[in-house]
């Protein structure tokens, strides 16, 4: 049966945009909604996984949970689903460290 899913991308190939707009509607940029079978999902959610290169993507969907929904994440993000009895939480990773190469006299 099918049912509603939310991708979130962020800094992805226009290609993966492309082929996610073929299944879903871009509402926004980046964010993507629409209906579609698990198997669809599944596979949609693969093709997001093998392509998001430096980018990062969230995949939200209908699961039998006490939230009602699972999320899965791709790519490199600071914020971090966790699941803490049950519930799935999400963690503040720290920004990311830059070298300071500069050097001073």
């Amino acid at each position: 049966m099918p049912s509603m899913v939310v991708i979130a991308t962020t800094a992805v190939p226009d290609h993966l945009r492309g082929a996610l707009s073929r299944w879903t509607s871009e509402v926004v940029p980046g964010i993507f909604v629409g209906t579609v079978s698990a198997r669809v999902r599944d596979e949609l959610w693969s093709a997001v996984a093998e392509t998001v290169g430096d980018g990062a993507a969230l995949l939200i969907h209908p699961a039998p949970t006490e939230q009602g929904y699972a999320l899965r994440t791709a790519g490199a993000r600071r914020r971090v689903p966790m699941d803490f009895e049950g519930l799935t939480l999400i963690r503040m990773t720290g920004a990311p460290k830059v070298k300071n190469s500069q050097s001073y006299p």
